[in-house]
């Protein structure tokens, strides 16, 4: 499906950058050249509107767009369960569970578990489609400049290190959790639990994901080691 998207804000010519008051506008419409442009202002003191828009086809629905009800329901009828970091490290060394760590590959290598494999869940936007200009220009709007998006290799890249019936514990930096709270009758999605959605869905068996994440793990004073830039 082609869309336009737009993004646009109101600016003061007398400014060199935008105030907080001014608002992104997405929208989505039919085919379109990328193109991106300012309105000249007609006096000093006018409101003029920056335009970028870009046609792009949209990829299909990524796992972290799914509502998180259904994945939740898919991770509870799959028996995917949270262990806690003390846990995890009995299941490691007695049980042969593998610790998938699916935090960025720069943060993995700051300090990770022992024995623990990396798979980015999100990883820095690597492509130039038009879809991902114009999503980099949404990020870049409000000051990030190092947008991330779903790691499309991620299974294949999983696949690739562990079999279907492997043990595994995902792990994130602080992780979510399926248990209800007051505030939140239906837990919290974190990209530990995305990442076992995604597992589960594709035939994996035995996925568990870690209640804390790794920053529960180092508070604790687990074991950590880092890895050296190359």
């Amino acid at each position: 499906m082609a869309s336009l998207t737009s993004i646009a804000t109101p600016y003061r010519s007398s400014s060199s950058y935008p105030s907080s008051s001014q608002a992104l506008r997405v929208k989505l419409t039919g085919n379109t050249l990328f193109s991106a442009g300012v309105r000249s202002p007609v006096s000093s003191s006018s409101s003029s509107l920056l335009t970028i828009r870009c046609a792009a086809t949209k990829p299909d629905k990524p796992a972290a767009e799914v509502d998180w009800r259904q994945k939740r329901e898919l991770l509870l009828e799959k028996r995917v369960r949270g262990v806690d970091v003390k846990e995890a490290q009995r299941l490691q060394k007695e049980n042969n569970f593998v610790i998938l760590d699916v935090r960025p590959e720069a943060e993995y290598k700051e300090g990770h578990p022992p024995g623990a494999i990396n798979v980015e869940m999100y990883r820095l936007i690597r492509e130039w489609t038009p879809w991902d200009i114009a999503r980099r220009l949404g990020f870049a709007f409000f000051g990030i400049f190092s947008g991330t998006e779903e790691n499309p290799e991620f299974l294949q890249s999983v696949e690739a290190k562990l079999e279907k019936e492997a043990k595994i514990i995902v792990a994130c930096s602080s992780a979510g959790t399926m248990k209800p709270t007051q505030n939140l009758p239906e837990g919290q999605q974190s990209r530990s639990l995305i990442a076992a959605y995604v597992l589960v869905l594709n035939g994996y068996k035995n996925v568990f994901h870690l209640e804390g994440g790794i920053y529960t793990w180092s508070k604790e004073g687990l074991p950590i080691e880092a890895e050296e830039e190359d």
